[in-house]
């Protein structure tokens, strides 16, 4: 065994000045790098992590597929990945292998990738095997992984593995088809079946019965199953329930459910109570390879429209083991119909072996086992990176007992993916001696140099770009001298991105995405021509993005993470006519959908519901989930250290300007912002960190204490409502006033978070013995504090339907603005002329910046006063800064399945051919069906898509275009662009406008600069028919030059 070399050594190493030194990735202690781990923390959790930094790896098999498990466990952050490979490197390895090179053929395929590997994390030891696997090497990891080992000799392995308490997966990919088993040992214990956060019902009744229903507030809807279990806490009066043992369930409703328990003798229930689900242990008995290849049981399906396809497969995979036993090792020649018949034979002869029940009608249904034969040689990158995606999945189940294990079959293929097979000649499939060969094997010549030729765009060079590029640079996508692949992003590489973006390293922090990750492509494939860009595809880019470019695109690839730069991508798309491949992840979740012209909907046809937020008087006043704290903590660090400062540069900028405009509107919503600036520079302004730590504790005060205090005493416990209801009522929980004391660690880091950032916005230099908690907390307890008093007559706002908070009705807003400006001119006189604030944007990934520190304990206080449960600061996180959690498994499946439906569109295919995918590595499920059909629209003979475009070429004046509609019997009644009106029948005046040019009103009216460059402008053209009935017609596009 060899430890990983850091290099190759025919690789150049970056100059020792742009590389930083990785801190390792778990420390001695076994702590977790929260900064860089945070996205995969989110998915995961900590106890997970920690018993994958305890693990140990073997993978057998550096092929496409091995370096794509192996990339995928390394970033996971196991302790050690041992690679095994007894042969050479191929040139036709490098059509799915992206850590070798065309140097490396000859060399051990384990070898010559390592040290790459090894620089994905340096905290996992990677060491090399190049000997024969045997049970010593397998007796020293805690999983074993196969791909590419004869099935006998798999069988023998697994045998050992089951009996020693070592998890096994087997995977192999022949061309467009995948095989994976997975063999846990006769008891797995799976700790977390699903991944999701327990989900929790805030009670409203529980009734005294011998099936006692459980009502819930009807705010959500139980998320429950039959037969789960929950627990019980802060129920009143049926104390009983409180006693921590979890309850089984039935006849869940909306917003009820029945408990399995009799409750006649407990307490009445006179209110509260959470119920929580518990995530129970489920227990899982594998059979072994040998028995599971007899008896495979449930197949794992992809694609409900190939219901009978698993149990061929099954039968093929095994007919190839054996016509590759019984021919050296050597699978099927590419395209050869007498070897493909031998398979189909060999097939046969298993299945009349097989026991009646078995026994399939056809072993070769469609050709698929063919199919299967013919193409067995070809190893393609999106096959390796879909299947390399979903077996480093299970190697982390089987790590970490977390998510449920695959059990134990999963068969797939892509067909569809194949030109049509009349073309597939031996011939055509021939290998030509290049790094291609292996996806020749698969597509034939034709398409290799028509994949070559293409122009793509990528945009976005995160996650799902890097892994994007990599697959187009291993099929030899835009690699020709005609083909061009540009990659825009507007980021640079932070830390957080290291753990799934793998193209990136540490050296590279604070450059480019696009730069490097174009860099690390060419690296992979030194044809590959790409060209990165640093602009956001936007309308402020349409300079860049121009109608040239768009036109001269093949295909359009999505690798965005938000929603409104996905619907302009698309929008453009359909302008265009250019195929969009979109996908998404989430977690181990992933969608992907085919926008393909004139056969599909696009992207902005279907939304996503909007996410539910809380009433602005539950965050202010009324919190019942920590969600609440910490969305109520963002708002108060962002209207202190952002807002308000932001305000207070506006004002002292253009003093004259901002009180002119103030004075203008007098309005409540002007009021607000003087009131924020004057907040800064009048309220509490600070010159001396004292008064810095005075503001914080005064603070603290305020929120923590007086504002509880008041509206307890304005809605005291026994409050009712004026139907004579209880106000403290579930959801609303009754809160109480933090008492603050320096011994509480929490409040002490709070206040130093809290003065540090007031000293920052202020410009305040912090002193020396801010970091000491004694001294510090001597500064805090100087601090003098007036007792509380109540004040009568205080409105608080209890509308859940309320936008804005309670102002007094008598409050003057004019008032009130010119009394402030007047007071922020006479301080201002005290400033000097460039006089600013420091204004800080919330950064959650910065742990030295205080951001965390303050919004955790912002909202770890606002739960106390609530007895809500607080949560750390890694949580805080996750919810306040809205991390989306992502792993490299799931980006490596979406962008495996994206390509293979990549293509589909280079082939021309047909709408059946296409597939959308939902997937979730945690359960596992795959969900994959035809995309939906664009709406469509017809009048007398015309019909049309959201595709079509109607493009007119000449000067049109009004009355042409309007004549140009009724010869094709529609009436023509309005006419915009933008947001301005051309035309529209009912103005008279309008009627002026009928022997103009339409390009001229577009202009004068519409104040619309045709740049020169473009030769059309666009409208909107309002029709009806001649019963009066508006008909939607397409865009129409005026090329009038």
């Amino acid at each position: 065994m060899t430890t990983a070399p850091t290099k190759r050594a025919h690789e150049k190493s970056p100059e020792p000045t742009a590389k930083k030194q990785r801190v390792d990735t778990m420390t001695a202690a076994g702590e977790i790098d929260e900064d860089l781990h945070s996205r995969q923390l989110a998915v995961y959790g900590r106890e997970s992590m920690r018993r994958l930094a305890g693990a140990s790896v073997l993978i057998c098999g550096m092929r496409g597929l091995g370096a794509e498990i192996a990339k995928n466990v390394i970033l996971a952050g196991v302790k050690a990945v041992t690679l095994q490979d007894t042969t050479a490197c191929e040139l036709s390895d490098l059509s799915a292998q992206f850590y070798l090179a065309e140097a490396d053929v000859g060399a051990n395929r384990a070898t010559a990738c390592a040290g790459r590997l090894q620089e994905l994390n340096p905290a996992v030891a990677v060491t090399v095997v190049a000997d024969e696997i045997s049970d010593a090497l397998c007796a020293k990891h805690q999983v074993v992984v196969c791909t590419d080992v004869p099935l006998e000799r798999a069988t023998a392995i697994d045998a050992f593995c089951h009996d020693n308490g070592i998890a096994f997966v087997r995977g192999d990919v022949r061309g467009v088809f995948g095989s994976l088993f997975c063999d846990f040992g006769p008891a797995f214990h799976v700790a977390d079946t699903d991944g999701e956060e327990p989900h929790t019902c805030i009670v409203a009744s529980v009734s005294n019965e011998a099936t006692p229903m459980v009502t819930c507030v009807d705010d959500d809807r139980v998320e429950l199953q039959d037969g789960q279990s929950v627990i019980f806490t802060e129920v009143r009066g049926m104390t009983e329930l409180n006693d921590g043992k979890p309850r089984k369930i039935k006849n869940v409703k909306a917003h009820s459910f029945q408990l399995e328990e009799d409750t006649t003798s407990y307490g009445a229930y006179t209110g509260g109570g959470i119920a929580t689900q518990v995530k129970e242990t489920k227990t899982l008995k594998f059979k072994t390879l040998k028995d599971a290849m007899a008896d495979p049981g449930e197949f794992l399906l992809s694609d409900f429209s190939k219901l009978e396809r698993s149990p061929a497969l099954h039968l093929g995979f095994a007919a190839l083991e054996k016509f590759a036993a019984s021919n050296g090792g050597e699978l099927p020649k590419p395209g050869d119909d007498a070897d493909a018949a031998a398979v189909v034979a060999v097939a046969n002869e298993l299945n009349a072996a097989a026991p009646a029940g078995a026994k399939l009608d056809d072993v070769d249904p469609d050709g698929v086992l063919t199919l299967l034969a013919k193409t067995s040689r070809g190893c393609v990158s999106p096959m390796c990176a879909m299947f390399g995606g979903v077996i480093g999945q299970e190697v982390v189940k089987a790590c970490t007992g977390k998510f449920h294990p695959l059990f134990q079959w999963f068969y797939f293929d892509s067909v569809e993916s194949l030109p049509p097979i009349e073309t597939l000649t031996a011939e055509e499939v021939a290998p030509e001696g290049s790094r291609y060969d292996a996806q020749i094997a698969c597509f034939g010549r034709t398409l290799q140099r028509k994949i070559e030729k293409q122009k793509i765009f990528l945009v976005g060079a995160g996650a799902l770009g890097c892994e994007f590029i990599k697959n187009f640079a291993l099929m030899g996508l835009c690699c020709g001298e005609e083909g061009k692949v540009t990659v825009t992003d507007d980021d640079v590489i932070e830390k957080s991105n290291l753990s799934r973006q793998f193209l990136f390293r540490d050296w590279n922090i604070g450059q480019a995405k696009s730069d490097c990750a174009a860099n690390a492509a060419k690296a992979i494939n030194a044809k590959l021509n790409v060209v990165p860009l640093q602009n956001r595809v936007s309308p402020d880019t349409e300079d860049v993005f121009d109608d040239a470019f768009w036109s001269g695109l093949d295909v359009v690839v999505n690798a965005l993470d938000n929603v409104n730069a996905r619907l302009y991508v698309d929008s453009r798309c359909v302008y265009f006519g250019k195929p969009l491949l979109e996908s998404g992840t989430l977690g181990t979740k992933c969608n992907t959908q085919m926008v393909i012209p004139g056969l599909t909907e696009n992207y902005g046809a279907s939304r996503d519901p909007p996410e539910k937020s809380a009433p602005m008087c539950t965050l202010h006043s009324f919190p019942h989930n920590i969600d609440h704290c910490l969305t109520w903590a963002r708002s108060e660090f962002e209207g202190a250290f952002e807002k308000s400062p932001a305000e207070a540069n506006a004002y002292l900028a253009k003093p004259e300007e901002y009180a002119a405009a103030a004075r203008a509107a007098g309005d409540a919503s002007a009021r607000e912002n003087v009131e924020k600036a004057a907040e800064c520079l009048l309220g509490s302004r600070c010159s001396t960190y004292e008064e810095c730590v005075r503001w914080a504790r005064l603070r603290f005060q305020e929120v923590f204490h007086d504002k509880i205090a008041q509206l307890v005493y304005t809605f005291p416990q026994d409050c009712v409502t004026s139907t004579g209801n209880a106000f403290w009522s579930a959801p609303k929980r009754f809160p109480h006033a933090l008492t603050f004391s320096t011994s509480d660690a929490s409040n002490l880091v709070l206040m130093r978070a809290m003065a540090n950032l007031k000293a920052e916005v202020h410009g305040v230099t912090r002193p020396e013995w801010v970091t000491d908690d004694a001294a510090f907390a001597a500064a805090v307890d100087a601090v003098p504090v007036a007792p509380f008093e109540p004040k009568t007559g205080v409105k608080i706002e209890t509308d859940p339907k309320a936008t804005a908070a309670v102002s007094g009705s008598d409050m003057d807003d004019e008032a009130t603005i010119n009394d402030l400006l007047e007071k922020l001119d006479a301080v201002r006189a005290t400033f000097t002329a460039d006089y600013r604030l420091e204004v800080i944007e919330f950064e959650k990934d910065d742990d030295s910046n205080f951001h965390m520190d303050a919004i955790a304990g912002l909202s770890n206080m606002r739960a106390r006063n609530y007895d809500i449960p607080e949560v750390d600061k890694l949580k805080a996180k996750f919810i306040a800064g809205r991390i989306i959690p992502a792993i490299a498994t799931t980006t490596a499946m979406a962008t495996g399945l994206v390509c293979l439906e990549l293509y589909k569109a280079l082939n021309g295919a047909k709408m059946e051919a296409y597939r959308n995918t939902f997937a979730n590595l945690a359960l596992p499920l795959f969900a994959m069906a035809e995309p939906i059909a664009p709406k469509s629209f017809a009048f007398k003979d015309l019909k049309w898509t959201l595709w079509d475009r109607w493009v007119l070429e000449g000067d049109f004046t009004v009355k042409e275009l309007l004549d140009w509609f009724a010869a094709k019997e529609l009436t023509a009644y309005s006419v915009s662009c933008g947001q301005s009106l051309i035309y529209n029948n009912i103005f008279p005046k309008h009627r002026e406008r009928m022997d103009q040019k339409v390009s001229d009103l577009v202009r004068t009216v519409a104040k619309l600069e045709v740049p020169e460059k473009r030769s059309h402008f666009d409208i909107v053209v309002a029709c009806e028919d001649e019963e009066g009935e508006d008909i939607d017609v397409p865009l129409v596009s005026i090329k009038f030059r």
